[in-house]
């Protein structure tokens, strides 16, 4: 039967009738004449265009993975094609991604991490002890037994319980309750969805989101994606960039002639800018979002990247308890942590966690239900998450390899920090502020008017004609300062200071050769 019916596709032999009695051949002819008649149909316009689509949506930007990025993997095509560049790699030092950049994983992280996922090393003597007893616990408290269940959605119970642990040592003994903490898809899950929570009202009573300027650009695109109104307060660059409550009052003052200013965001340490901030300052600002009715969101993920000798980083929780109940019992705040930056830069794990306080216990309950939905943040992110918090102590076999990781890779950063801030002083044209903490440089450059002039030819900002240039000659990938805002008249671009000691000088030798050719081409 088969060699029947491939002499048959083959028209080696004749095709059997069909069923009214004619060749198959010549039913598909009649049925060919049939449809000529018939008039030819237009292409079915399609449900989803541009014009059609959700306008918040359409309305979100991203820097951090914008044009210049699509640019950069465009370029990287050409060099593997073999088409001769400047340059023979792209060094995409646009974003915080550690590891891409060379960082090396913490062993322990890494060794819990293994055993949660393949339980069957815990018989291994490969492994501590230290790093088994926590696989252990997290597995204990997981569905089956195993990271591929889902939890619940506010998080492992007991990874819950280590975060609270964690947060009351980390402020001096200020209490963290297990119920007040989120477990989260990184802390970017965590800042939208409380937005989705905060932003209601209509017109002049819709939710106004204040947010620092420079910003990080998730909190302009899910405002923009919740049709919430950005409320732009600016931070002081000629003071290192240091938040002034009498801009916040500004800010607040203009709003309220268009939206209902209900959110207050803090970056702390900055992100682009690398400020940390002081404990007066945190107070001023309590204070303010206490006057002024606001609810405080404070991402502290860059919370162990802190450099400069004089700065410290003080948690906005400990600071609004120790400032006194009429405060620690009214004012709402929801602070963010992550297991993507730190010493960590465990960014594919997609971890982080969020404590709310002082929320409505009516709230609490539609902030789980809204959780719910997507179920729960990935387990094995959760798991990450725990040891972070959880790490190894004093007495512990890991405990001196841990530190000594840790210590190298913090002690790395300040020196890359410092290295950074000077290179950049010595161009001409660029000023960079102290990097005092994060992990990221924003210097500020002088753009010449012939350059303004041939970005607008180019239909481009100034700051991102200036960057492309710079891909394009250089090979470097670094991301416009209009993409995290800034100042009229002034121009940026933010930079990581993640790339290895000896690559992130030639970086920055070559950004400097690029920018003073810059200035002579436009001068």
């Amino acid at each position: 039967m088969q060699l029947a019916a491939l002499l048959v596709r083959r028209g080696c032999c004749p095709r059997p009738p069909g069923p009214w009695g004619r060749s198959q051949s010549s039913a598909a002819a009649e049925a060919s004449a049939v449809l000529k008649v018939r008039p030819e149909r237009s292409p079915r316009e399609r449900i989803l265009t541009l014009e059609s689509m959700n306008p918040q949506v359409k309305a979100v930007e991203y820097a951090v993975r914008g044009p210049i990025v699509l640019k950069a993997g465009e370029i990287e095509l050409e060099l593997q094609r073999g088409i001769k560049k400047p340059f023979t790699e792209v060094i995409r030092a646009n974003i915080g991604d550690a590891q891409a950049m060379g960082q090396q994983p913490i062993t322990f992280i890494r060794q819990v991490m293994a055993l949660c996922t393949y339980p069957n090393l815990l018989n291994s003597p490969s492994f501590p002890e230290d790093a088994k007893k926590r696989a252990r616990r997290i597995l204990q408290a997981c569905g089956g037994n195993s990271l591929g269940s889902y939890s619940a959605s506010q998080g492992v119970n007991c990874i819950r319980e280590d975060v609270a642990a964690y947060i009351t040592r980390r402020d001096g003994g200020v209490p963290a309750e297990p119920d007040n903490i989120y477990l989260t898809t990184g802390a970017s899950d965590g800042i939208s969805t409380i937005l989705k929570i905060l932003v209601s009202g209509g017109g002049k009573s819709r939710t106004g989101v204040m947010i620092p300027i420079p910003q990080y650009p998730l909190y302009s695109a899910v405002i923009s994606e919740l049709g919430a109104v950005q409320v732009n307060y600016y931070l002081d660059e000629d003071n290192c960039w240091a938040l002034n409550v009498n801009e916040l009052r500004r800010a607040v003052r203009e709003a309220k002639d268009h939206c209902d200013p209900k959110v207050l965001c803090i970056i702390n340490p900055g992100n682009p800018t690398g400020q940390v901030q002081s404990r007066k300052c945190i107070e001023d600002v309590i204070h303010f979002a206490w006057e002024e009715k606001l609810f405080l969101l404070a991402d502290e993920v860059y919370q162990d990247n802190v450099y400069s000798l004089d700065c410290r980083f003080h948690s906005f929780k400990k600071v609004l308890y120790e400032m006194g109940p009429e405060y620690s019992n009214n004012v709402e705040l929801a602070s963010f942590h992550s297991t993507s930056k730190g010493y960590m830069g465990e960014c594919g794990y997609r971890g982080g966690y969020m404590e709310v306080i002082n929320l409505h216990p009516e709230i609490k309950g539609q902030l789980v239900k809204l959780l719910s939905v997507r179920l729960c943040p990935p387990v094995s992110g959760q798991a990450a998450m725990d040891i972070v918090v959880n790490p190894p102590v004093q007495g512990e076999e890991s405990f001196e390899q841990f530190s000594k990781e840790k210590e190298s890779v913090l002690g790395n950063l300040a020196t890359k920090a410092k290295l950074t801030e000077d290179l950049f002083n010595q161009v001409p044209g660029i000023h960079c502020n102290p990097l005092q903490g994060a992990m990221y440089a924003f210097p500020r450059i002088f753009i010449p008017a012939k350059a303004v002039e041939a970005a607008q030819a180019h239909k481009m900002a100034p700051d991102m004609f200036y960057c492309m240039k710079l891909l394009e000659e250089t090979g470097i990938c670094v991301v416009p300062g209009s993409g995290f805002g800034q100042r009229e008249g002034t121009f940026h671009f933010r930079m990581t200071i993640l790339p290895p000691v000896e690559k992130l000088k030639t970086v920055l030798e070559k950004v400097k050769d690029f920018h003073i050719k810059f200035l002579e081409k436009y001068a």
